[in-house]
């Protein structure tokens, strides 16, 4: 047993390690005692220092991106049944909001802004329907203040304020009638057959996913994250 268990280790010893990066790490050695009393020094410093937001700030958070999601839904659903499509269409007609920058990794602090980025159907468009009749949409909603509209932005954009939390809203229209909701704009195949504009939009999403997906630990990049932003 004692061998099996041996050359079970040595079979594991021998696997290759993941590379999450060009480079190769300058140690893969475990955190020693005085590293974990260290780090959790630095987060308590973080804390102190007012870089997190309370839970009831989260969750008001969230409970304003369920909202907006809610009116790019509605949004894109009006537009769907104005343009004569079916009723089957209209019921299947979707946009999905996403978030990006500091929000999405994860190193907001109080009152930070919220990146979003709303992905609808081909047939909806940036220069009309999200420019003008979105932007009546939300202009017209009591809770949306200081709206801004930013369309010859290198990356076009709609600023505002929701129950008094800042917001930047981008849109892509992706190359799809019915946009899923568990769309993956992580796949290159999203990219198809859509303007430069609309890259550079989808871009801070991707770029984001990106980097969560090839950290070898999350919280330890975050609070990394933190400490060189409030650094600088």
């Amino acid at each position: 047993m004692a061998a099996c268990n041996a050359a079970a280790a040595a079979a594991v010893a021998e696997q290759p390690q993941k590379q999450y990066g060009i480079t190769k790490p300058i140690s893969l050695a475990e955190p020693a005692e005085v590293d974990l009393q260290k780090t959790a020094e630095l987060e308590k410093f973080l804390v102190e220092a007012g870089l997190y937001e309370s839970p009831e700030e989260s969750a008001r958070r969230e409970e304003v991106l369920g909202e907006l999601d809610k009116i790019v839904k509605d949004w894109v659903k009006q537009l769907t049944s104005q343009r004569g499509y079916t009723d089957q269409m209209v019921e299947e007609a979707n946009a999905v909001l996403f978030t990006f920058g500091s929000y999405r990794l994860g190193v907001h602090g109080p009152g930070a802004d919220i990146d979003t980025l709303c992905v609808g159907p081909s047939y909806v468009n940036r220069e009309e329907d999200f420019f003008i009749v979105l932007h009546d949409i939300l202009a017209q909603t009591e809770e949306v203040t200081e709206l801004q509209p930013v369309p010859d932005a290198h990356v076009p954009v709609m600023k505002f304020k929701f129950h008094g939390i800042s917001i930047d809203l981008l849109y892509a229209s992706v190359s799809l009638l019915v946009v899923p909701p568990d769309l993956d704009i992580s796949q290159g195949s999203v990219l198809y057959d859509v303007d430069e504009v609309t890259v550079r939009s989808l871009n801070g999403c991707r770029v984001a996913d990106q980097i969560l997906r090839l950290v070898p630990n999350v919280e330890n990049f975050r609070t990394t994250l933190r400490c060189l932003k409030y650094w600088a």
